[in-house]
């Protein structure tokens, strides 16, 4: 999923010996959780109307919400499916876009240390939104409430609604008839949008967008975002040849 608050930015990051409960109560962090799971949950709707509008029918949909469970990866997949890409391309792009939660992974599991048992359930919920939540918190037990919070309230709101708008797309019938083919599009720039906050940020996603623009009259369907995903290193490299000189 994509966030409206990034886990980079996030502060304090939680000590992982911290157990005592920060100031105030877990009030604060439920509250917290449950807005950005209910903020996020909802643009679920957007991705079963642009699903249904890509040929997908109803279970596909839906199984795909269930299971593959990141916004941005299940947009990226259904996109590249709706553009006439196979299905191997159309996964390795989803998949490209969902390496991060990985690396979000890793640094969880070492601040909210749940029993191994819950661990592989737990997973499926790495992802932006909570990791943000989890790694804003001030202590171990905030950060469990925070990730248990904002995952579930996430994953049964973005799931009813990704049915309800599949649901709708085809009582509706064609989307772009009525223009709700550009929703999954606005969702993804809306939720991507917070995250630019610095330079490097900024100039990644507009290379990002160069490249994929430039590519898509010349590559099939699905392979230019793969082309896009070269624009972090071509930044990271320009940055770190201007600090070389300097």
């Amino acid at each position: 999923m994509t966030n409206q608050v990034s886990p980079r930015t996030a502060s304090p990051i939680p000590r992982p010996g911290d157990d005592d409960p920060a100031p105030g109560g877990e009030r604060a962090v439920v509250r917290d959780a449950l807005g950005v799971g209910v903020a996020v949950g909802l643009s679920g709707f957007a991705f079963g109307v642009t699903s249904a509008g890509s040929g997908l029918d109803l279970w596909q949909t839906c199984a795909l919400s269930l299971l593959v469970f990141t916004g941005a990866s299940q947009f990226a997949l259904v996109a590249a499916l709706a553009g006439g890409g196979g299905p191997g391309t159309a996964a390795a792009g989803a998949l490209f876009l969902g390496v991060r939660n990985a690396f979000y992974g890793l640094r969880l599991s070492s601040l909210l240390r749940l029993p191994r048992a819950v661990r592989p359930l737990a997973a499926q919920w790495v992802i932006d939104e909570t990791a943000a939540v989890a790694l804003a918190q001030r202590d171990r037990r905030s950060a469990r409430v925070g990730f248990v919070v904002t995952g579930l309230t996430l994953y049964v709101l973005w799931n009813l609604t990704t049915l309800l708008g599949a649901l709708g797309a085809e009582r509706l019938g064609d989307p772009a008839a009525w223009g709700l083919d550009a929703a999954g599009p606005a969702v993804f720039l809306a939720l991507l949008a917070p995250m630019l906050r610095s330079t490097r940020e900024g100039a990644t996603a507009g290379l990002a967008v160069v490249l994929a623009v430039a590519c898509q009259p010349l590559l099939p369907a699905g392979v230019p975002v793969l082309v896009a995903a070269l624009a972090a290193p071509a930044v990271l490299l320009v940055i770190r040849t201007r600090e070389g000189v300097r």
